[in-house]
């Protein structure tokens, strides 16, 4: 999917910290000692430091669950001290996943004795599941092991569209800052919750879709872009903000093409058109589904208020009474931190620097996760898919190089301590009340 867009000097040092090809120490040295073992590391092929990287974190996260394993105790999924497998296959939201890959959907919701939808697997999308069911099928294999390989294998694969889309879509940040899709994997693999592209959830796969969508986007491949926006709408509800970012991207081709700087001509707005469309209606498919197959027009809807303290769901409404339950009176005041905070992040310098769609699905995801959630444990979860924020991170001090070494290594390792922190904390299941990660 790297297309024939030139390769950067950035790129083809691929040090995430590195300002260009290191230092001549003179042709005799060179041709005496040859090239040192990191030069011709740097000099592997993009990809193979991409899933150097992702392998290296994904061994990493790794440890820290299996070190989590062995202080948990018995719970409703395991026994006590599970194999890494059954922990990351098994526990909150997995099961759910595996009820549906072994069981499927019911055709009636349930209900409680007072008439209320309980908790059931309408809320949980189809895609990722049944791609597991039909390995299960076809090889034989056991949810335990099926589920965290693909979603293992689907993150790796995300990790690489990751790389490409920052190449692609955001050429002025790259050339701002040398080595920023590498950066930006290693800061998105290291992102305190990215432990879940690993364990039997729906991230890693809808990362990939996300990525793709953007990297389709931006190669202007608008049919195949609606395609993989359709998957989407089938994997998390996620397809809405698309929406816009398909919009940014029509107008933003228009403008140039009245600057003659571009072209934009009715095959392309035709496509747009439908692109855009099909982000529409791929936001309300797995809705309609839902209230289809049980009779309840509004099924899904009852269903994602069966989790939430107060059984409505209304746009922004969770953040006019959950921070209060979670800080009591510094409720407020943290509130305004975070949306200052993210604010700042989407409004620095470096956020500019991306390009339109990048910083249109940075926006336009972080304001629609606000108005659509209940704000609790899985709103970390949830950042992850805000991806081009770690290539905003790795970008904020682009010079000089000493200074940018030193914040990237600093935030590296902060990420990586609140990563096994996140696995130490969040995926521990206390068997008497706990809090999904």
């Amino acid at each position: 999917m790297s297309g024939d867009a030139p390769r950067s000097d950035a790129d083809v040092a691929t040090d995430p910290v590195a300002t260009g090809p290191t230092a001549a120490t003179g042709p005799t040295a060179a041709t005496a000692a040859g090239p040192g073992w990191w030069d011709r590391v740097r000099g592997w092929p993009w990809w193979v430091h991409v899933l150097l990287v992702w392998a290296a974190s994904r061994l990493f996260v790794a440890g820290a669950f299996v070190w989590t394993s062995t202080v948990q105790a018995e719970n409703l999924w395991t026994g006590a001290n599970p194999p890494y497998q059954e922990f990351v296959g098994l526990f909150y939201d997995a099961g759910w996943y595996r009820q549906v890959a072994e069981s499927g959907y019911p055709s009636e919701l349930p209900r409680d004795e007072q008439g209320l939808v309980q908790q059931n697997p309408w809320a949980f999308f189809p895609l990722y599941p049944m791609l597991v069911r039909a390995l299960m099928t076809l090889t034989g294999g056991t949810w335990v092991v099926l589920a965290p390989t693909v979603a293992l294998l689907l993150g790796g694969a995300a990790m690489l569209v990751v790389h490409e889309v920052v190449r692609h879509g955001a050429p002025r940040a790259v050339a701002a800052r040398p080595g920023l899709p590498l950066a930006t994997v290693a800061l998105v693999c290291a992102f305190p919750t990215a432990a879940v592209l690993q364990v039997a959830y729906t991230e890693s796969a809808a990362l990939l879709l996300v990525a793709s969508s953007l990297l389709l986007l931006v190669r202007r491949r608008y049919a195949w872009a609606a395609l993989v926006v359709v998957a989407l709408g089938f994997t998390r509800a996620v397809a809405l903000p698309m929406a816009a970012v398909v919009v940014v991207h029509a107008a933003v081709r228009w403008w140039r093409a009245r600057r003659g700087e571009d072209t934009f001509g009715g095959r392309d707005a035709v496509g747009l058109v439908g692109l855009a469309a099909a982000a529409g209606i791929s936001g309300v498919a797995w809705p309609a589904i839902c209230g289809w197959v049980t009779g309840v027009p509004d099924g899904y809807l009852q269903t994602q208020e069966a989790w939430r303290g107060v059984r409505e769901v209304v746009p922004f409404s969770g953040w006019t009474y959950v921070p209060q339950f979670w800080f009591g009176e510094w409720g407020t005041p943290v509130m305004v931190a975070g949306f200052a905070l993210t604010a700042a992040v989407l409004l620095v310098p470096a956020a500019w620097r991306l390009g339109p769609e990048l910083h249109t699905w940075s926006a336009a995801y972080v304001v629609y996760i606000l108005a659509v959630i209940e704000p609790g444990s899985s709103l970390a979860r949830f950042l992850l898919l805000a991806f081009p924020l770690g290539a905003v991170t790795a970008g904020v001090v682009p010079r000089p190089a000493w200074a940018r070494r030193l914040w990237f290594g600093a935030v590296l390792v902060l990420m990586l301590g609140l990563q096994v922190l996140w696995v130490r904390q969040m995926w521990e299941f206390n068997p008497h009340g706990d809090w999904p990660p």
